[in-house]
């Protein structure tokens, strides 16, 4: 299947975008296709990559908000995850990437249960996923060894279904959720599957102190000393770090996902060190987290939030320009995932978004990038191409009633269990 992009803005100029199967072959072509796009009045930007989520936990949205996150953990969100099943999921997960796609979202990195679930839902919908059971052993090695089989079957069913879009990862939740020779395991069996290893790190202060406390060194020189950094982890959050720990990371070549709007509404003390990551050479891209934690995953607003939260936190309005805000989203996001998208150029995968210039907030149009990084939101996304295929064209999705109708039901029958 071919699809041509008509006279469509990118990066300034006027292009006729061509893609043949699931790759983008031409930016100047004038040759026919089995479908034609008119992008006159719309500009094509890369899909997004949403490096962290929970993509189910859209069912928790508005359920548990204003907390300390201890509290909001322990008394909400854990206590009403022992009732998922796997139908919350499948509707979860099935609202969760209509609301990606209608904002610009082709491919997300998630962790969390029943993702065979998960992988059904993103692959008839049609979005990118990398996948990972949410790994918890409550630091008892023993479990770990039992309860890691679920994780190797997920690895297997996702692999079984052939799909290129559609990836295992293995899911480690954390240091005080998962015992050292589990991490251990894991990441030796992430080198040797060839497997994204996705892990939440530092996200708080007494997240550090614990470990401090518990092992007699920070949370990255511990996790240096039993083998874990590797250029396949995916380290979410990312925050309590400091310059000995960044360098480490760095090293390791670790991979960093920023989720400021998450850190931001859980109050959890500070900003990221981007500028020290960055003069590092960290490979830093962004994510929403879950809904519970954001209660959106429209990427945009983490773009323009990453870029204020740098901005107000050091003082410094050029911390974070908005170019290099899209780029975290778009190209590193990517780069951090292993997928060859992230740029609008002849031979990368078409995952390509075109944003309607008439949007009122893209309105006088001084500048397209700062509009995308500060002005846009979901509602600019008109079209939406993922792997050469259209998800959305005209803001519409098909099935997009059922899945809001089942996905409420899903919500209420799962509260309804608390």
């Amino acid at each position: 299947m071919s699809i041509l992009i008509e006279d469509v803005l990118l990066d300034g100029d006027r292009k006729n975008i061509r893609v043949e199967g699931n790759r983008i072959t031409s930016l100047d072509s004038d040759e026919g296709a089995d479908t034609v796009i008119h992008g006159n009045g719309k500009a094509a930007i890369p899909g997004f990559v949403n490096t962290h989520t929970h993509a189910a936990m859209s069912l928790f949205r508005g359920y548990a908000d204003d907390m300390p996150l201890q509290d909001w953990l322990s008394n909400k969100i854990w206590p009403l995850e022992r009732h998922l099943k796997p139908e919350h999921i499948y509707w979860g997960t099935k609202l969760a990437c209509l609301e990606m796609i209608k904002s610009g979202t082709t491919c997300f990195n998630d962790m969390y249960f029943f993702m065979e679930e998960t992988a059904k839902a993103a692959e008839e919908m049609g979005i990118r996923a990398v996948l990972s059971e949410g790994f918890t052993d409550l630091l008892d090695p023993d479990a770990g060894k039992e309860r890691f089989q679920s994780s190797i079957s997920l690895v297997q069913s996702i692999r079984s279904m052939r799909n290129d879009m559609i990836v295992p990862a293995l899911g480690p939740h954390a240091m005080y959720t998962v015992s050292p020779e589990s991490l251990q395991m894991i990441s030796e069996y992430a080198e040797k599957e060839d497997l994204l290893v996705h892990f939440h790190l530092s996200e708080t202060e007494d997240e550090v102190n614990a470990c401090i406390e518990e092992h007699g060194k920070r949370p990255v020189e511990f996790l240096e000393e039993i083998g874990f950094l590797n250029p396949r982890l995916v380290a979410a959050h990312s925050i309590w770090l400091n310059k000995e720990e960044i360098g480490l990371l760095s090293k390791h070549d670790v991979k960093v996902s920023h989720n400021p709007v998450s850190n931001m509404k859980l109050a959890v003390g500070k900003a990221i060190p981007y500028r020290e990551m960055k003069e590092a050479g960290l490979l830093v891209s962004l994510g929403t987290d879950g809904c519970a934690s954001n209660n959106t995953l429209d990427m945009f607003e983490t773009v323009k939030f990453a870029a204020l939260y740098q901005k107000a936190f050091t003082g410094d309005p050029t911390i974070l320009p908005a170019q290099e805000a899209v780029a975290l989203a778009t190209e590193n996001g990517a780069r951090a995932l292993g997928i060859d998208a992230g740029r609008i150029s002849p031979g990368k995968l078409a995952d390509i978004v075109l944003v309607d210039l008439r949007a009122p907030q893209l309105h006088p149009g001084h500048n397209l990038v700062s509009d995308l990084a500060y002005a846009a939101n979901g509602s600019c996304v008109d079209t939406v191409i993922c792997d050469g295929k259209i998800l959305m064209q005209n803001r519409k999705i098909e099935g997009e009633d059922e899945i809001l109708e089942r996905a409420n039901e899903a919500a209420l029958d799962l509260v309804g269990n608390e």
